[in-house]
């Protein structure tokens, strides 16, 4: 903070100032913006310091700005990095654009039409835009806000003017969501969370990059990718992903920008999520792990022009 001193203080040092000899100061440079860190806590000992310690160690050198967001039921294991941290939402919001029509169609005591079930699956499984954008314009920023305060996603802004790939989005809400998928609850009901599972276990192969990068074979994977390039802050690429069996039940949440290269963010993702892997579910060597497509491909989301 710059003080200023007033005419009455400037002239009291002047009538000390022959007595005195009164020092002058530079300002203060403020200091350097500190690089957030990974915090976790779990309830297995060594396991927050070991997930720390290795999600930071994948970072390590990887340019752009990444957010982290992990859950872990089975060992009441959370991970963060950059938490309320705002991301353009790409192709991810997808999942959000699902649960609200299920929520909705709960709330009207009613099962979802053949055409949406179809539109529902082009947009999850094949990451379909036209399909997503018809089922926003149906819903309309009502319902859609109308789900975020249900699901008590209080940092989510819908997409402006029916981009929906610019919702505002951040790990800390699609957490949330993912949590909602995937235990109980009152604001989706059990078959609606069975579906939204269902077809992100049936995403084509070319998208199922991302956080099941490394995830072993004994765990069933869940995915929703998204990407998208823009003039400001280069390419923002996603991942959301939620992973069961064998006693192990977990969710993660990956979100990045300023990636010079779609590839750039998507290795970046992947080395976060094949330690986080590794760390949850100790493997043998013999054990099978997931390996993404090396041409990981997604949908390119309408933006405005100009930005």
């Amino acid at each position: 903070m710059t003080h200023r001193f007033g005419r009455r203080a400037k002239a009291s040092a002047a009538a000390l100032g022959a007595a005195l000899l009164i020092p002058t100061f530079a300002a203060a440079a403020p200091p350097p913006a500190t690089t957030p860190a990974v915090s976790c806590t779990s309830g297995k000992a060594g396991l927050a310091a070991k997930l720390t310690k290795d999600i930071t160690a994948a970072l390590a050198n990887r340019k752009g700005t990444v957010a982290v967001g992990l859950y872990d039921r089975s060992t009441k294991t959370t991970c963060t990095l950059r938490a309320t941290t705002a991301y353009d939402s790409a192709s991810t919001v997808k999942v959000t654009v699902l649960a609200t029509l299920l929520w909705d169609a709960k709330k009207h005591n009613r099962y979802l039409t053949s055409t949406e079930t179809s539109l529902a699956t082009a947009m999850i499984t094949k990451s379909d835009n036209d399909a997503t954008s018809r089922l926003w314009k149906q819903l309309g920023l009502t319902k859609i806000k109308g789900f975020l305060a249900a699901a008590n996603m209080t940092r989510t802004v819908p997409g402006p003017d029916g981009y929906w790939g610019l919702t505002q989005e951040n790990v800390t809400d699609e957490q949330k969501l993912l949590q909602l998928v995937t235990a109980r609850n009152s604001v989706l009901s059990d078959s609606s969370r069975a579906y939204i599972l269902k077809l992100m276990g049936q995403v084509v192969s070319s998208q199922r990059w991302g956080t099941p990068a490394g995830a072993p074979s004994t765990v069933s994977v869940h995915v929703k990718n998204g990407w998208l390039q823009r003039s400001t802050h280069g390419w923002r690429v996603h991942s959301l992903g939620t992973f069961n069996g064998g006693g192990h039940d977990y969710m993660m949440s990956v979100l990045t920008q300023d990636n010079g290269t779609m590839d750039y963010g998507v290795t970046t993702i992947q080395n976060v999520a094949k330690v986080i892997h590794k760390d949850l579910v100790p493997t043998t060597a013999t054990t099978a792990l997931y390996v993404p497509t090396s041409k990981p491909s997604e949908a390119f989301v309408a933006t405005p022009a100009d930005r």
